[in-house]
């Protein structure tokens, strides 16, 4: 009986082990601790193994650096993105350039090296230079294309933007940071694992020892959002983690200093321009400025592009500014791209032989002549152009300011949107000036003010964006426009304030005050042809000194000498006066 009992209680409890064991191994498997591993090269989104994935202060961000013979590369988008767009890529000379406040820094693309220095000369006609100046050593290439892409190398930005970057491989990623401030840092209490999310069944992304520590992200009920030294951002359990702790991070300066210096007027600007198209021109000078009261500044309109070399024509001439001396005005001669025939802006501006070549001639003319300033009046620059023609500001701003010289630029209002580089005219340039006016031209298809008062407001307003009050000028109208609509045509004729007075008297137009736009406003339909006006006079300019003065800009512009009505310098001594 006894040898019956024995194996039947032996078969029993292998029974009751096996099903424990079962039990045990579901129990284990329902709340147990997973120990898979995330493949990180996925976590990070990396598809080649030149990629390089960034984590950015305490986050993966999408964009992907490139390792490339060692060194760590930004795409050119990317770097205007994430540490400064002040780079400026001469395609047509295949040169990477950054021009600081005093002079040009130069890569050629595909080198070791750059010109800390250089300088360009140009030679004979055209597009040709040469490249001078000692040349800085790198262990690296600066930049290169890849993929039809331009990749500038991490350690040659640091001299351009304040950023930290530490490269971890396997897989490829960067710690970086643009900036600093105080973070939550941990210890780690026994080993354990940062996982892909908070959970004992999510995978395993690093294995972390006891006294490892840990920047805490966020801190959550029961799991911990961290970040590890090697850049690794998971999850942990609170209960594995201690010494919560504030630290404060050390900021990195290692951005070149670059202290753009400026001339400045201690006084409220009146600047006028005078339209001269021949050489003659320059004999209606005394005719001009009599009667102009505080007027400080005159613009006459010399110097025009005629080709696409970079040449122009010049009206200018020392008597004319010996003249203007003479009566406390400075000369601040105006460069434009519309009046001397018909050029491209885009071919001039983009070959840095054609720009600095301009540039040469036309600071020896200025210097020669005792002009003080330079006002350059770029109108209807294309879009593909925009980006040479900034370039082109930050290389003349460098020769005006060795010079001495004034550089003051025109621009539209803008109407959305940075026009022209207003940021980088804002810091190169001594004064922006907005030319407030033809909101409604020759060619609109409607009729309207020339400069209502809306207009100019958003105008002011736009620019003070990118550029600080006392660097704008805000330019205003001595003219008005005659609007006649027959049926669907509609043209216009600009008049100077006097005969656009003259005008609506002659004919005796009722001008009402028009709130909306701030002007006398007044219609008369004659031979079935409806006329419009939108006067400029007192009353309109006052208001838009009044507006303007409530910005403190740095002055007024007038467009044009010989427009206005002379009682109108009255007005404009008021607000340059208070």
């Amino acid at each position: 009986m006894k040898k019956k009992i024995i194996p039947a209680l032996i078969a029993i409890a292998l029974i009751i082990i096996i099903l424990a064991f079962a039990g045990g191994t579901a129990f284990f498997s329902h709340f147990g601790y997973s120990n898979e591993h995330r493949d990180l090269k996925a976590y990070y989104d990396l598809s080649s193994d030149s990629d390089v994935a960034i984590v950015l202060q305490d986050e993966v961000i999408d964009t992907k650096a490139r390792l490339i013979e060692g060194a760590v590369y930004l795409a050119y988008d990317d770097v205007k993105s994430l540490l400064t767009d002040r780079f400026y890529i001469d395609e047509q000379d295949n040169l990477l350039i950054y021009t600081t406040a005093t002079g040009m820094r130069i890569a050629v693309i595909g080198d070791k090296g750059y010109y800390a220095d250089a300088d360009i000369v140009p030679s004979g006609e055209g597009t040709s230079f040469d490249l001078q100046g000692d040349v800085t050593d790198t262990d690296y290439v600066v930049s290169m294309y890849k993929d039809d892409t331009l990749y500038i190398a991490m350690d040659y930005l640091k001299d351009y933007a304040d950023f930290s970057y530490e490269l971890f491989t396997d897989p490829n990623r960067i710690q970086m940071y643009t900036e600093w401030g105080t973070k939550k840092v941990a210890d780690v209490t026994k080993k354990s694992a940062v996982r892909y999310q908070g959970g004992v069944k999510s995978d395993i992304l690093r294995e972390v020892d006891k006294g490892e520590k840990l920047t805490v992200i966020e801190e959550l009920e029961d799991w911990d959002k961290v970040k590890t030294s090697d850049a690794i951002i998971g999850y942990i359990e609170k209960k594995h983690i201690s010494s919560l702790s504030d630290v404060t991070q050390e900021a990195v300066n290692t951005k070149i200093t670059d202290e753009y210096s400026r001339i400045t007027k201690d006084y409220t600007i009146n600047m006028a321009w005078h339209a001269i198209y021949t050489e003659s021109g320059n004999d209606t000078f005394e005719e001009m400025v009599d009667g102009t009261g505080t007027m400080s500044i005159i613009a006459p309109t010399w110097f025009a592009l005629t080709d696409n070399d970079g040449n122009y024509r010049s009206f200018a001439g020392a008597d004319y500014v010996q003249r203007a001396h003479a009566r406390n005005m400075e000369v601040w001669a105006v460069l434009d791209n519309f009046n001397g025939g018909e050029v491209s802006t885009y071919e001039i501006m983009s070959y840095i032989g054609k720009r600095q070549r301009l540039i040469d001639r036309l600071l020896s003319d200025i210097t020669s002549l005792g002009i003080d300033g330079i006002n350059l009046d770029f109108e209807l620059v294309p879009n593909e152009a925009v980006p040479h023609y900034v370039e082109f500001i930050r290389e003349l701003s460098v020769a005006c300011r060795a010079a001495g010289v004034v550089l003051s630029v025109d621009n539209y209002p803008p109407q959305g949107g940075n026009y022209y580089g207003l940021d980088e005219q804002g810091i190169c340039a001594d004064y922006v000036v907005i030319m407030g006016y033809d909101e409604h031209w020759a060619g609109c298809s409607e009729a309207g003010s020339v400069a209502s008062i809306g207009f100019v407001q958003q105008g002011i307003e736009m620019v003070l964006k990118d550029v600080p009050a006392d660097k704008i000028i805000n330019g205003i109208p001595f003219y008005t426009r005659i609007w006649k609509t027959n049926g669907d045509q509609v043209t216009s004729e600009a008049l100077g304030m006097t005969q656009a007075a003259e005008f609506v008297s002659k004919y005796d137009f009722k001008m009402e005050w028009d709130d909306e736009t701030c002007q006398n406003y007044g219609e008369k339909e004659m031979n079935g042809t409806l006329y419009q006006v939108w006067l400029e006079d007192k009353e309109s300019i006052e208001t838009k000194l009044s507006v303007m003065g409530t910005y403190g800009l740095a002055g007024v512009a007038e467009w044009q000498l010989g427009m206005e009505d002379k009682a109108i310098w009255d007005t404009i001594d008021s607000y340059v006066k208070k």
